[in-house]
């Protein structure tokens, strides 16, 4: 068998996260789809059908597998989350969740006419796949479709990811920290937890990878993974339910959230329900709200148009590149785009488009040159080039997002 994803017109509904990567790169529990995908089967990943303006820089942090020559190809949806591993359909059988397609299974031929095109028109993919069998999608496959569903799925991943536990011998726990339920926590080789931090893991496991620094004072509540390189500054509260990704640099009070990596909060203020893409920074005593005062499920605004989810607690869903002034107010359900600034202090409005420049007076678009320049120096600070493919999506998001994103513009 050979593995093969595809991204279909529901990415769309997964913005500002997939501006600038492909779904199956999304963060959840202590690592990305992909490799869910890649742990649950033990078969190559040999091909990727993905928007042509994300398919460079994509193809450039996903290594592929050489496929099995003669073998079945199964097609995956990039937003599927696999929990464990399940029995794949057979050829000719195709998965569906709500109505999209979920996963596919197709002898070796059939899979040299399609296109990323075809995958991107839903008339066409559901034509093509109601000419096959369909059957249940196993209970541990469920579509991510919007940026909060991952999220409320991250509590549930950590519980199931974090088994292993102990203490690397490279690790160096001060003498003053405390670990409550040592058996739940791993330390990674090079970790440093300094004195008058806790580590509690009695509701839940906690990991903090190599590398990571928790400084004097913080506490972390399980479940919770903390990832390579990051460093907890002192006096954060970290709570259940969240992922810190690499290279991050947290404080204050966050309450489950996932931070993808390369990212900054590293001042007081309320972070929760949230998801913050690389290269976001929050300014000092930035807020968030994720619970409305009349306790009513939450209404969010993806790409200006409003959508139901359904839920009770959503926070803020934060984009490639954005920043917030300090004191910024986010109010329950907001959504930030790539490379947008907000710099006002009255309450946020619930949508600010991609490239957009946010003050009291109003909302005017970004320039492109000085978002790229800025871009730059920020990732030279952690040591990553800005490099020619990604300075040209960049370019390609600033005209897509205002079209895309048309209905969160002022009229």
């Amino acid at each position: 068998m050979n593995l093969a994803y595809f991204e279909d017109s529901g990415t769309t509904q997964l913005h500002p996260l997939t501006w600038l990567r492909a779904a199956f790169e999304l963060r959840c529990g202590c690592d990305c789809l992909i490799d869910k995908l890649r742990a649950a089967f033990p078969f190559p990943l040999a091909r990727v059908f993905l928007r042509p303006w994300v398919a460079e820089v994509v193809a450039g942090r996903t290594a592929l597998d050489q496929p099995q020559p003669g073998a079945d190809w199964c097609l995956v949806n990039a937003r599927a989350l696999f929990s464990r591993s399940v029995e794949l359909p057979r050829p000719g059988v195709v998965w569906r969740q709500e109505g999209d397609l979920v996963a596919a299974v197709l002898r070796p031929g059939e899979i040299e006419p399609l296109t990323a095109e075809f995958f991107q028109d839903p008339a066409r993919l559901d034509e093509w796949a109601a000419t096959r069998r369909v059957e249940e999608t196993p209970r541990h496959v469920r579509l991510i479709r919007h940026p909060w569903d991952l999220a409320s799925a991250n509590d549930a991943e950590l519980r199931r990811q974090l088994r292993d536990s102990g203490i690397a011998d490279e690790a160096q726990v001060y003498a003053g920290a405390y670990l409550v339920c040592p058996g739940q926590i791993h330390i990674g080789r090079r970790a440093r937890i300094k004195p008058g931090a806790v580590l509690d893991a009695e509701d839940g496991p906690i990991c903090i990878d190599h590398d990571v620094v928790i400084q004097p004072n913080a506490v972390v509540e399980g479940p919770c993974y903390i990832g390579p390189r990051s460093i907890v500054r002192p006096g954060a509260v970290i709570r259940a339910g969240t992922t810190i990704g690499p290279v991050c640099k947290v404080g204050g009070e966050i309450e489950a959230s996932i931070f993808q990596g390369f990212s900054s909060k590293q001042h007081d203020g309320f972070l929760g329900h949230s998801f913050i893409a690389p290269w976001a920074n929050l300014g000092a005593d930035t807020v968030t709200s994720d619970l409305k005062n009349t306790y009513g499920t939450v209404r969010v605004s993806i790409n200006g148009v409003g959508v139901e989810t359904g839920q009770q607690f959503v926070g803020s869903v934060i984009g490639d590149h954005a920043k917030t002034g300090i004191g910024t107010i986010l109010p329950t359900g907001c959504v930030i785009g790539v490379a947008a600034n907000v710099f006002t202090r009255q309450v946020a409005p619930r949508f600010v488009p991609s490239f957009a420049w946010l003050t009291d007076e109003g909302l005017i678009p970004y320039r492109v040159d000085k978002a790229l320049q800025i871009a730059h120096i920020v990732m030279g600070r952690r040591d990553v080039e800005l490099g020619p493919a990604e300075r040209l999506l960049l370019e390609q998001v600033a005209v897509r997002a205002r079209e895309v994103e048309s209905a969160g513009w002022p009229a």
